[in-house]
């Protein structure tokens, strides 16, 4: 059913509307998700490793889990950017055009979601290799054998902890992909229109 109100609004316009409210809260609710969950993940990690750094841990590892934590921080700012995304999205529908943003607007919050994600993929991607190098370095340094145990420092192990971080890390970046990708198919729709 359409109201008056719709038919006010040029198409164009409201199939933009359209696509930025729904791939805006899209993109919200799927990086909120995954960094709450990377969030308490990093956290028990960064808990955990405090604890275990007088037993000689990899080194790593912190700087892993700084950069990871970064990559994090930058998937809440990406997350607070699909939002706008989706208050754009509302603002479009406005029946005063004085208040409806510019094409120019909706680009340029565009162009900066992108640099958002790019940035935070950047990020994340660092603290991913730092910690798959962490893991590399236990890895190799523990005794091959499989059932031969030294007893001494536990933390040599590669512990299944370990993979645990890396997938949280993993996480954050899907996060900066669905950002990325949602940003540059609002991009489309924007130029197609």
């Amino acid at each position: 059913m359409t109201s008056d109100f719709d038919y006010t609004i040029p198409p164009a316009v409201r199939r933009i509307s359209g696509s930025f409210r729904v791939v805006g809260w899209l993109s919200f609710w799927v990086q909120i998700v995954l960094a709450v969950i990377s969030s308490l993940v990093l956290l028990f990690a960064i808990v955990n490793l405090s604890a275990r750094a007088g037993a000689g841990g990899s080194p790593g590892a912190g700087v892993g889990l700084l950069f990871a934590a970064l990559g994090l921080i930058a998937v809440y700012l990406s997350a607070f950017w699909a939002f706008r995304y989706a208050q754009l999205g509302r603002r479009l529908r406005s029946r005063d055009s004085a208040k409806r943003p510019s094409p120019k607007d909706a680009i340029q919050a565009l162009r900066l979601g992108t640099v958002i994600s790019m940035i935070g993929m950047l990020i994340t991607l660092f603290g991913g290799q730092a910690l798959i190098g962490s893991l590399l370095a236990k890895a190799l340094a523990q005794p091959q054998g499989g059932s031969v145990f030294v007893p001494g420092n536990i933390n040599q192990y590669v512990e299944a902890f370990d993979i645990f971080v890396v997938q949280a890390n993993t996480n954050t970046l899907l996060a900066h992909f669905v950002s990325l990708a949602s940003t540059l198919w609002l991009l489309r729709t924007v130029n197609r229109a």
